[in-house]
C-alpha cells in the first residue's frame, strides 16, 4: 500500500469517517450510511484499523458502484480509505 492520499495530495476531503475499533461487516456498512448521506462527487476519506477491513470495505463499495481513489496504509496500524460518492444510491 502506498502513502496516505498518494493519488493527489491536493484532494478535498470533504468528510472524515474514523472506524477504529470497529470491524466488518461494521466498516461497511457505517461507510455505506455516511455515503448516503453525502452529496453527489464528495469525497470521504474512511480511518480503519481493522486489517481485512482495508481489503474489504474498497471491494464492497466498488461493487456497490463507488469509485475507490486511494487506500493507504497510514501508520502501523491504520489504513485511510479514501473513495469518492458517484451518488449511485440516490434516489432522482
Amino acid at each position: 500500500m502506498t502513502e496516505s492520499m498518494a493519488v493527489n495530495p491536493n484532494l478535498e476531503v470533504h468528510k472524515e469517517l474514523n472506524l477504529k475499533g470497529k470491524v466488518c461487516p461494521y466498516t461497511f456498512i457505517e461507510t455505506m450510511l455516511t455515503l448516503e448521506e453525502m452529496k453527489g462527487e464528495e469525497i470521504l476519506r474512511v480511518i480503519v484499523d481493522y486489517p481485512p477491513a482495508a481489503c474489504d470495505v474498497p471491494r464492497s463499495l466498488k461493487n456497490e458502484g463507488y469509485e475507490i481513489l486511494d487506500v493507504a496504509k497510514i501508520n502501523e496500524t491504520d489504513w485511510a480509505i479514501i473513495v469518492k460518492n458517484t451518488g449511485v444510491d440516490k434516489i432522482a
